[in-house]
C-alpha cells in the first residue's frame, strides 16, 4: 500500500535482486561497479550501513546526500501517514520505498537490490527483477528464518519470480535442492555460479589480489582485484556469472569495463585495513560462515602472525561459533559492548572465550574507544589487531581510528 501511495515507483524499475546469508554485499558491489564502468546509470541499495544511512542508497558509486535523503524521507513518511491501514510501515519498508522512489526519479538504467534479511517477507521482494541471485545459505537470523538450512533456503528462495533466471552460489546440497525445487515451481531457469570463472594469480595482500577470469566471452589474465581474501573470489565468480546473464539481456560489458571496475572497488568493514603500523584490520563477521572466511583469509595473508582480538556481538548472534573459529592464533581477547538494546548480555562473549580458551587472557571493556586503546597496548611488533563481531562495534571503532566520514 505504501508503494501504491507513492505511485508504484518499483514497477518499471529494471533490477537485479540479491539474497544470501553472506556475500551479497560484495556481489552487489561488484555487479554495480562493472555496470557503472560500462556506462549504465546504476543504483545500488544495500544494508546495513557502517556509519550513515546515506551509504545504503548509491547511484554510480556515489551515495545520496543527507539533504536528498531528507527530502525522500519526508515524501515517503507523508505517503505512509496517508494510509488508512492500522500498521505503520517498518523502518526497512520505509528505507526500501525511498530506494525505489530515488532510483525511479533519478532515472537509473538498472538497480542492484540487496535483501535486508531472508527473502520471502523482505520488503525488497516488491521489485520485479530481470535477474535474481542467491549467493549462499548458512545459519543466521535463525529466530526469523528457521533453524535448518532447508528452512533458511526456502525463505531466501522467496525472491525468485516466475520465469526469471536465478544465479545460485556455493551452498550446502540440501539448501540447493530447496532453491532448485522452488525455481522449478516458478519455471525459473537455475544458473549455477561458475566456480571456475575466477582463479587466483601470483600476488595477494591486504590491498587486493591478482586474478584470472574465464567466463562467457571473457578471458582476462592477471588483472588486479582490489578486494582481498579468497572468499571474495567466490563472490566475484557469482557476480561474473550474473553479469554474463545480463549480457544475454543486451547489456554490453567488455573486458576493459571489467578491468576498470575490479581495480577500484572498496567495501567498508570487510577485511579492511585501517592502519599499517600497527596493523589494524576490521571485519563485520558475525556468523560462522563469515568467521571462517575471515580466518582463512588472515591465515593466507598473514601466515604465522598472532592476533589481538577486539570483539563485540549482539545477543542473538552465535558467539560460540564465531569465537571457536577466530580464537586459535590469538594472544589476547578484549570484549566490548556493541551499541544498542540488543547487547544487554555483551559479557557472554568473555564467558564463552574463557570456556573455549582458558589459557588465553581476556579482558572486558564496555566502552568501545577505551577498548580500542587497550587493544593497541596489547600488540607486539609482529601481532595485529582484529576488530570484529558487529556493525555497531565496527562503526564506533572505525570512526575513532580513522575519523567520521563526511
Amino acid at each position: 500500500m505504501l508503494l501504491q501511495a507513492l505511485g508504484n515507483p518499483h514497477q518499471n524499475l529494471k533490477a537485479v535482486h540479491i539474497a544470501g546469508t553472506n556475500g551479497k554485499g560484495s556481489t552487489a558491489l561488484i555487479i554495480a561497479g562493472v555496470l557503472t564502468a560500462a556506462g549504465y546509470r546504476t543504483g545500488r541499495y544495500s544494508s546495513p550501513h557502517v556509519h550513515s544511512y546515506c551509504e545504503r542508497f548509491e547511484i554510480d558509486d556515489r551515495a545520496i546526500s543527507p539533504g536528498q535523503l531528507h527530502v525522500y524521507l519526508e515524501k515517503v513518511l507523508k505517503a505512509a501517514r496517508s494510509l488508512n491501514s492500522g500498521d505503520f510501515p517498518s523502518e526497512f519498508e520505509i528505507l526500501t520505498a525511498i530506494a525505489f522512489l530515488f532510483f525511479q526519479e533519478e532515472g537509473v538504467d538498472i538497480a542492484i537490490l540487496e535483501t535486508g534479511m531472508g527473502g520471502s517477507y523482505d520488503a525488497t521482494t516488491a521489485a520485479s527483477p530481470c535477474l535474481c541471485v542467491i549467493t549462499g545459505v548458512d545459519y543466521d537470523h535463525t529466530a526469523y528464518l528457521g533453524d535448518s538450512l532447508p528452512q533458511i533456503a526456502a525463505n531466501k528462495a522467496g525472491i525468485i519470480k516466475p520465469g526469471i533466471p536465478v544465479v545460485v552460489g556455493p551452498m550446502d546440497e540440501a539448501a540447493r535442492r530447496v532453491i532448485e525445487a522452488w525455481a522449478g515451481v516458478m519455471h525459473s531457469p537455475v544458473v549455477p555460479y561458475s566456480q571456475a570463472a575466477v582463479t587466483p594469480g601470483e600476488r595477494k595482500d591486504l590491498s587486493g589480489q591478482l586474478i584470472n577470469i574465464e567466463v562467457g566471452t571473457h578471458s582476462i589474465q592477471a588483472i588486479w582485484f582490489s578486494l582481498p581474501g579468497l572468499f571474495q573470489l567466490r563472490n566475484l565468480a557469482c557476480a561474473m556469472t550474473a553479469l554474463s546473464e545480463l549480457e544475454k539481456m543486451s547489456f554490453i560489458i567488455t573486458d576493459e569495463y571489467i578491468k576498470s571496475a575490479l581495480g577500484k572497488l572498496h567495501t567498508k568493514g570487510r577485511l579492511e585495513m585501517l592502519s599499517q603500523d600497527p596493523l589494524i584490520i576490521c571485519d563485520v563477521a558475525h556468523n560462522r560462515q563469515a568467521a571462517q572466511a575471515l580466518k582463512t583469509a588472515l591465515s593466507e595473508l598473514l601466515p604465522g602472525r598472532e592476533g589481538v582480538l577486539l570483539v563485540g556481538m549482539v545477543d542473538d548472534k552465535d558467539a560460540r561459533g564465531v569465537l571457536q573459529i577466530l580464537g586459535p592464533g590469538c594472544r589476547y581477547c578484549v570484549v566490548t559492548r556493541p551499541a544498542g538494546h540488543r547487547s544487554r548480555h555483551w559479557q557472554r562473549c568473555a564467558e564463552v572465550w574463557q570456556e573455549l580458551f582458558p589459557d588465553i587472557p581476556c579482558r572486558l571493556e564496555e566502552d568501545i574507544e577505551t577498548a580500542v586503546d587497550l587493544s593497541r597496548l596489547l600488540l607486539s611488533d609482529q601481532s595485529y589487531l582484529l576488530v570484529t563481531g558487529s556493525f555497531y562495534v565496527i562503526d564506533k571503532a572505525r570512526q575513532y581510528m580513522v575519523g567520521k566520514p563526511e
